[in-house]
């Protein structure tokens, strides 16, 4: 144990799975409820453009792992993926099913300096002999290769990692459960990384007992008529949050948060221990037929490198660095938190391990200077009916770039934080300038592109 860990500043990732940015109350919604989320953004610093690197969970989860772009550790796609059909014109390039072994995760670089590690909740980052344990998490309660809960959120589920109590249990619940007692019976001398990984709010769609007749009461008080949906290229998009389902899976999600905060607070935690919250990708919103969820303001959902598949509700709370109730307007992505977490330890950082990443320490104080670029790069087809595509933004300006349709659109975020108004024609410069920036990139980061199909029939429908 180095001597920099002595500050004995400890660690709590909640990272939720398919949340949207418009998920939660201080980000504006005003179907969901969730007080716990809201009071941690008031104790700490809110961002209001955190962004996934990916707008699928296994990159991203990638990226915070290693402080790496998806496209640097090769996992650009959900893992395993779709197969390549013959009715698309593209073949989507075969990425990695794995995080790989020697890529140092930031659960490695902490216990390297004394730190425990415990994780739960959802891995997703390869099979049996690549799970948490076997990257550096000293404690893996339900972490494996799939993403979705299998045999869904009640007990007797069938998750390799974590057996079932009892009939009928809540695995929400379970995992908080789990992770309030790692809290009351680690070694109270070293300090910790606490990463609640969960299931919640991804599919199955299976309402939480304790919270559905709240928000099915809510719903008929509230909504007059069928759900809103508009058409995104060959989806449909759910433009009304009004799922009491999923609200009651947002509940679920928020009264973990609250006992786990509570808890920090009882065991006089809180004074020394940074929160982060994070989703891996934006709400299940378009589909063939229409999501789940709905991220508006925000276009379109999970999958799409439109903000809403991308842009996360991001709160990252530092006693004595972050303002209580301070929020941030500048852009930040998953890569950065690898090297955050190492500057707030007072441990030194790793360039060459978290290569894309840039420490937010003094965005936390409060600097909002500067301006950044990021990329994303999604190559493949995917459920939400999203085809293989790339994006880039620089400043305000974001390009996205539709391989599948031969064709880019051009947004300025500062005024159309909807990409409603497609500015490529009355911009072909500035659209020149992001799709040779946007295409010099890939080539640097040798990104896997894809290619033509050569089964394929212009007559057949793509899908």
């Amino acid at each position: 144990m180095t001597a920099h860990a002595a500050k004995h500043t400890n660690f709590l990732f909640f990272l939720v799975d398919d949340m949207g940015w418009a998920d939660i109350g201080v980000n504006g919604s005003k179907f969901h409820e969730t007080p716990h989320i809201d009071r941690l953004a008031k104790s700490g610093m809110r961002f209001t453009q955190g962004y996934a690197a990916g707008s699928v969970c296994s990159p991203t989860r990638a990226s915070i792992m290693t402080g790496k772009h998806p496209v640097r550790v090769d996992i650009t796609d959900w893992i395993p993926g779709q197969s390549n059909h013959p009715t698309n014109p593209l073949l989507h390039p075969e990425d990695r099913h794995s995080l790989p072994l020697e890529e140092v995760t930031i659960a490695e670089a902490l216990k390297q300096h004394g730190y425990q590690t415990f994780f739960a909740g959802k891995w997703h980052l390869g099979k049996a002999g690549e799970w948490p344990t076997d990257q550096g998490f000293d404690i893996n309660i339900g972490g494996h290769h799939k993403g979705s809960p299998p045999g869904g959120y009640y007990a007797p589920w069938t998750n390799p990692a974590l057996k079932a109590k009892k009939k009928g249990e809540y695995l929400t619940e379970r995992l908080t459960d789990e992770s309030a007692n790692f809290l009351e019976t680690r070694d109270k001398s070293k300090p910790f990384l606490l990463y609640l990984s969960y299931y919640n709010i991804h599919t199955p769609i299976q309402p939480y007992r304790k919270r559905i007749n709240h928000y099915n009461a809510k719903a008929e008080k509230t909504f007059i008529g069928p759900t809103p949906i508009q058409p995104e290229h060959d989806g449909k998009t759910r433009m009304r949050q009004d799922n009491p389902a999923l609200a009651s899976m947002v509940a679920a999600v928020d009264d973990s948060v609250g006992m786990l905060l509570d808890k920090l607070e009882e065991l006089k935690l809180d004074g020394n221990t940074v929160v982060i919250f994070f989703s891996d990708n934006g709400g299940l919103s378009t589909l063939g037929r229409i999501g789940p969820g709905c991220n508006k303001p925000l276009r379109a959902g999970k999958g799409w490198l439109y903000e809403g598949g991308i842009r996360e509700p991001t709160i990252i709370s530092a006693p004595g660095i972050t303002k209580p109730g301070s929020i941030s307007t500048k852009p930040i992505i998953s890569m950065d938190f690898f090297p955050t977490i190492l500057d707030l330890a007072g441990l030194p950082l790793q360039p060459e391990l978290h290569v894309d990443g840039n420490s937010l320490l003094n965005q936390l104080k409060g600097n909002d200077s500067g301006k950044r670029t990021f990329h994303w790069h999604y190559p493949h087809y995917h459920g939400s009916t999203w085809k293989p595509g790339a994006a880039i933004r620089e400043g305000d300006w974001k390009l996205i770039e539709f391989y599948h349709y031969n064709d880019f659109e051009l947004y300025n975020l500062a005024n159309d934080i909807g990409e409603q108004n497609n500015l490529s024609k009355s911009h072909p410069i500035k659209a020149q300038e992001l799709r040779e920036k946007l295409n010099k990139w890939q080539k640097k980061m040798n990104a896997k592109m894809p290619n033509p199909n050569p089964n394929y029939t212009p007559t057949q429908k793509a899908n």
